[in-house]
């Protein structure tokens, strides 16, 4: 899951505008975002676009981008994914690193083809109807929701450590904690979020550690079967969600044309290995049976390295790791739900903010379905459901970069993802078909949760949305 990299103090009397030579954007954490097409009350001469300073080189991006994948998704689904995948867990892992290595050439693609636009909503505007881009849009705040809900159960479990408490309550605890702080504004908490990114990383490390002289005590390659590597890489897939945000650097970095794709694989590459480490050293130090069935995979694995006392370090960790990632989840997607009603696609009310900070009912609508999706208490159906709005948003990417390949062939592409046969890119394609493949092995009942949220918010931009051009705003 997604750890932060920056966050600006938003003035959202000015619909969230960031200054930027060439593009506007929602900056919530890892989560750059548009502004869904959002115009502001104020005049354009108000608001001066002004570059950032490209002071990023390849090091720096590469830091960053591993500290936008590494977050709370292996605490929480380690476990998950070893029911499903056995000891072939790590190579889980692996499947879907490579869904993302395939669909990150069509973002930076269609990126810069589209600097100002900056998401998977404003790429499918550029080819569909706005009811597809509608849906687009929605499914990318439902998904920050779910993993919202997902994740606080995951805080609950490493909180049962300490404390005996229902799984439901201390994740609806974590959730009305986490809204709070959102509410009161996230003007100091991005600092501490920062230290826990490393500390999240360090935990891996030291994990891989304790594993590496075990490897050949378990089986690594046995206990498992190719349909069941496929259903843990769907689930496990959870982990990577936010490895595209790299591209949102680009502005930053020196030489973004080579930087940025070079950094992007590279800190895929480096998430893949600390992710596979961490599976292979489960399965050598636990056993396949032994870690499926575990509530906090990562406390165990150190607790029998090192013994208990770095089983409860490890749980405050995940603790810590978990509720940073409640926080960031629960804020940027308040900021989604804000930007799409502004630009009249959900309820006008939930483009209201309290002190030119807050879009506060956005951020109550946000809470209250994470809510009472905790209320599910199925974990593994939650993130499911979670990877599921995120293969949607994948698959309407890839699909449209091969569609503008034909319809807007001579448009000017800094970066253009190589090998075609004819006019149709080969990538994108294979990227549509590991991404179907992926969604056939969810569950039926996550794709239908996943259906039903963006059903809700199709009836609701239907009933309570509003048309408007920018110059009635």
């Amino acid at each position: 899951m997604m750890t932060p990299y920056k966050w600006h103090d938003l003035d959202w009397n000015r619909c969230g505008s960031v200054k930027s030579k060439s593009r506007r954007s929602f900056v919530f954490g890892p989560w750059s975002r548009s502004d869904q097409g959002t115009q502001s009350q104020h005049s354009p001469n108000e608001l001066k676009s002004e570059p950032f300073q490209r002071t990023l080189g390849l090091a720096q991006v590469t830091t960053s981008g591993v500290a936008l994948i590494i977050g709370a998704g292996v605490y929480v689904l380690l476990a998950p994914a070893t029911q499903r995948a056995g000891s072939l867990v790590w190579v889980s892992f692996i499947v879907s690193a490579t869904l993302c290595a395939l669909s990150a050439f069509s973002y930076m693609e269609m990126s810069s083809m589209f600097p100002k636009a900056g998401s998977e909503h404003e790429f499918a505007r550029q080819v569909f109807q706005a009811a597809v881009a509608f849906v687009v849009g929605w499914a990318m705040a439902l998904a920050l929701v779910v993993a919202t809900a997902t994740v606080a159960l995951g805080f609950a479990r490493y909180l049962g450590s300490f404390i005996a408490v229902d799984e439901r309550l201390g994740a609806l605890a974590i959730v009305l904690a986490a809204s709070a702080v959102s509410f009161l504004g996230m003007g100091q908490a991005i600092r501490i979020v920062a230290i826990f990114a490393v500390v999240e990383v360090g935990g891996l490390l030291l994990a891989i550690a304790i594993g590496l002289p075990r490897i050949g005590d378990h089986d690594l390659l046995s206990g498992g079967d190719f349909g069941g590597v496929l259903s843990g890489a769907a689930l496990i897939f959870f982990a990577y969600i936010g490895f595209d945000e790299v591209i949102s650097l680009s502005e930053e970095t020196k030489n973004p044309r080579k930087t940025v794709p070079r950094a992007l694989m590279l800190s895929l590459v480096v998430s893949t290995v600390l992710y596979t480490g961490v599976a292979v050293a489960g399965v050598s130090i636990l056993g396949a049976d032994v870690l499926a069935r575990s509530a906090r995979p990562m406390a165990e694995i150190l607790e029998v390295g090192l013994g208990s006392a770095s089983a409860d370090v490890v749980s405050v960790i995940a603790l810590f790791s978990t509720a940073t990632t409640v926080l960031l989840a629960l804020t940027a997607a308040s900021r989604i739900i804000f930007g799409m009603a502004s630009n009249g696609h959900l309820p006008v009310l939930l483009a209201r903010v309290r002190g030119g900070r807050v879009p506060h009912n956005a951020l109550v609508v946000g809470m209250v379905i994470a809510c009472l999706l905790i209320l599910i208490k199925d974990l593994d159906l939650l993130a499911a459901a979670t990877d599921a709005l995120v293969y949607l948003m994948f698959l309407v990417t890839n699909v449209a970069l091969i569609i503008l390949r034909k319809r807007q062939p001579d448009t000017e592409r800094p970066f253009k993802v190589k090998g075609a046969i004819g006019w149709v890119p080969v990538v994108p394609v294979l990227a549509v078909i590991v991404t179907i493949t992926l969604a056939f092995q969810l569950e039926g009942k996550a794709v239908l949760l996943a259906l039903g949220l963006l059903i809700l918010g199709s009836t609701a931009r239907r009933f309570g949305g509003r048309r408007f051009s920018p110059s009635t705003q």
